[in-house]
């Protein structure tokens, strides 16, 4: 395996979050999952060591350091410790970066400090119960009145539903003449007509509370609008890019756990008289699968620097999100089968990695959307005349 690019302050940060998971949050996750939420005093403790938000200026609370980097080590430590239920990543990288990139000074005053201390949790509300990955299919409204829009509609499946004191919402600020056309609203906590339906129970991720939200005539303030009403199409497909690469470095996390975990019982396990690890079909699986792991780290780790350099484009987001999601998924499989009946006892942890992993698939954007986005982006580029002019040559 190739050295990874970390700094030396960084691999410090990562002992010190890896103490502080197996010291406040490893602990309790059992618990957690049975009653299907992390409690709140979990992001309070991470916000109060600097774990929640990296990349804010000091003054907001955070670090001011934007290396994604540390967001990468905070999710691989997570997915190690079997603690990814714990939501910290969609709160502090992926929704808070909204606030900074199209929200306007007295928000992010308003708002990120609660955030980066932990004292206000955050999530984002796209996802309709009739639209998904297509977002132009969302049926949520806004409508502008003098000092307020008015938002009418619902949303599914939003993680940390439950716990959100401020939830960005997407909805249509112009359905009758331009269906693309939408605006972000923070919508808080103790707005009159803003309703959450029941935790929704889930194959995996037991802990991540997941719940249904309704809007009714919530009069949300000129001054919680994102931005331009009207791009906020363009803004959510600039912050998918980075959610994708959440996802996939979540999944090589994940991955490795489940390889070690499975390398570590084959070791043991004994089948016939000889250990599990003496059998040839053991040998050749676990290989393959180590060297596809190895190969989507690379090129993980590749996006991560690619992004660090402002050079991280859709496509590539795209070819990073189906690699690593498959490669973990065909992987938590394969074990399963290694582990034999074991493997499907919840006393075994591979059993929960492999009910976890199924989602990456689907969110974020799901494989079959992946493809589609990766195909054309071929058919835009550059090297397309090069390779029609070589076949027909041919």
């Amino acid at each position: 395996m190739f050295k990874r690019a970390f700094t030396e302050e960084q691999t410090l940060f990562r002992d010190a979050y890896r103490k502080f998971l197996h010291k406040e949050i490893v602990p309790n996750m059992e618990a957690w999952r049975e009653q299907g939420i992390v409690d709140r005093s979990a992001f309070k403790k991470a916000g109060d060591l600097g774990f929640l938000m990296i990349w804010p200026d000091e003054a907001l609370g955070g670090m001011g350091d934007t290396d994604f980097r540390y967001e990468q080590i905070i999710i691989e430590e997570n997915e190690y410790a079997l603690t990814s239920d714990f939501y910290c990543t969609l709160h502090s990288r992926l929704v808070g970066p909204y606030l900074t990139r199209f929200g306007n000074e007295e928000q992010q005053q308003r708002f990120l400090p609660k955030c980066a201390s932990g004292e206000s949790i955050l999530a984002i509300a796209m996802t309709e119960p009739g639209a998904g990955s297509d977002l132009r299919g969302i049926s949520c409204t806004a409508e502008e009145k003098d000092h307020y829009f008015l938002l009418n509609g619902s949303k599914t499946y939003i993680s940390n539903g439950i716990n959100a004191d401020v939830v960005i919402v997407a909805a249509k600020t112009d359905p009758v003449n331009n269906a693309r056309q939408i605006g972000l609203f923070l919508v808080e906590r103790d707005m009159e007509g803003f309703e959450r339906g029941k935790n929704l129970a889930k194959l995996g991720l037991k802990a991540q509370d997941t719940a249904e939200l309704f809007f009714n005539d919530v009069k949300v303030p000129k001054e919680n609008v994102l931005g331009d009403p009207a791009k906020g199409m363009n803004y959510m497909m600039e912050g998918l890019a980075e959610e994708r690469l959440i996802v996939a470095c979540g999944c090589v996390g994940r991955a490795q756990k489940a390889f070690d975990l499975t390398l570590n019982f084959v070791l043991d396990r004994k089948l016939f008289g000889q250990q599990l690890s003496e059998f040839q079909n053991t040998q050749f699986k676990l290989a393959e699968h180590k060297a596809k792991l190895d190969l989507v780290q690379v090129y993980i780790d590749q996006c991560v620097a690619a992004f660090n350099a402002n050079e991280f484009t859709a496509a590539d987001a795209a070819k990073a999100k189906l690699m690593a999601s498959e490669m973990l998924c065909e992987l938590a499989d394969e074990c399963i089968q290694l582990h034999g009946g074991a493997g499907y006892m919840d006393e075994y942890a591979i059993s929960r990695i492999y009910a976890d992993a199924r989602i990456s698939r689907i969110f974020a954007g799901s494989s079959e959307v992946m493809k589609l986005i990766i195909f054309r982006d071929l058919l835009e580029s550059d090297r397309l005349p090069f390779v029609q002019r070589n076949l027909d040559v041919l």
